[in-house]
């Protein structure tokens, strides 16, 4: 009677240990096929070299490159505010391959532009939010003004003698100034330009008042002095600019806005795949020396699961219409 319940507690204890062997032989080939090889990518850019998101995206492909062993390459698609860029990637084999490396812009442009070639929610799948910027109002180092409210009672006192300048029609830049015009009510004269550059040109020229750029993009004209930077729109000081206050210190609690960088694969990318390229981003952002680095190009790394890219988006989509509406922003 002992021998035969000895034998049965034995091939119990042989099954259970077969059992346990089975199923981790098939979790490893599970996650083996859910972690296959990715192949060689491209990281679409949709605006010239030196933005943020091309900063962002270099920084991704040497990772990728030298992690996986994979050819990872920047291509840069500016123009049509991002559209062309971002189309091309939304029309892309959803297999992994072509990536897009988007900003704010990606957001606002469905607020702007009723007729977009494509669909930022439908027509591509989130991956994962890189980082944040911080955009700051800046001003000729000849401009009067000081202080943020002292640029007010300026704007308050003179109605649209004051001019700024934009990137373009309906970009974050454009959208965050009239977001501030409407919070401090007052008026200033748009100046559209084609592009950052020549913004920045006649900004540091005196020929246009004021703008609304990322830190990373006016820094180096602020420490050369040549530029005055008198507020940030973050929620708290920008660690590379402490002694520059808050709109929200100065009164203006709803003028907190940050440019995002987030990575997208075109829709029907494999469940599998886009969260092996989650997984890698996050371990590339989690590196010291690589946060380190981007801190000092004024861009906080964010990372996390794809949904908080995919809140993130929601959260902007919805946010921008009413203020287009109000300043009546129309697309070129």
């Amino acid at each position: 009677m002992t021998s035969r319940n000895l034998d049965s507690a034995g091939q119990r204890g042989w099954i259970t240990r077969a059992g346990s062997a089975w199923a981790l032989a098939t979790a490893l080939v599970l996650h083996a096929s859910s972690h296959a090889a990715l192949g060689n990518i491209t990281l679409v850019v949709a605006t010239t070299p030196g933005t943020g998101s091309d900063i962002l995206a270099r920084t991704l492909s040497q990772q990728f490159s030298s992690r996986l062993g994979i050819v990872a390459v920047v291509d840069n698609r500016p123009g049509a505010s991002g559209n062309i860029g971002a189309e091309y990637v939304a029309r892309a084999r959803p297999d992994g391959s072509v990536l897009l490396v988007a900003a704010t812009t990606f957001a606002t442009n469905a607020a702007v532009h009723p007729s977009l070639p494509y669909d930022p929610v439908k027509d591509f799948e989130p991956v994962a939010l890189l980082g944040t910027g911080t955009l700051a109002l800046v001003v000729p180092a000849s401009f009067s003004a000081n202080t943020l409210g002292e640029f007010v009672a300026m704007a308050k006192a003179n109605a649209d003698a004051i001019n700024y300048a934009s990137p373009g029609n309906g970009t974050p830049q454009h959208l965050a100034m009239e977001l501030f015009k409407q919070e401090a009510g007052i008026k200033l004269f748009h100046v559209p330009f084609k592009g950052a550059a020549g913004a920045l040109n006649d900004l540091t020229g005196g020929h246009v008042s004021a703008m609304i750029a990322p830190v990373h993009t006016v820094g180096s004209l602020v420490k050369a002095g040549k530029l005055k930077m008198l507020a940030v729109m973050s929620r708290e000081r920008a660690a590379s600019w402490p002694a520059v206050p808050t709109f929200r210190e100065q009164g203006f609690a709803n003028v907190q806005v940050d440019v995002w960088y987030g990575l997208f694969a075109p829709r029907g990318t494999a469940a599998a795949t886009v969260q092996q390229l989650n997984e890698e981003v996050n371990q590339t952002l989690k590196s010291g020396e690589i946060a380190a680095g981007l801190a000092r190009q004024g861009i906080d790394v964010s990372g996390g699961a794809p949904a908080v890219m995919a809140q993130t988006l929601d959260s902007e989509i919805k946010r921008w219409p009413p203020v287009v509406r109000a300043a009546g922003i129309k697309a070129d």
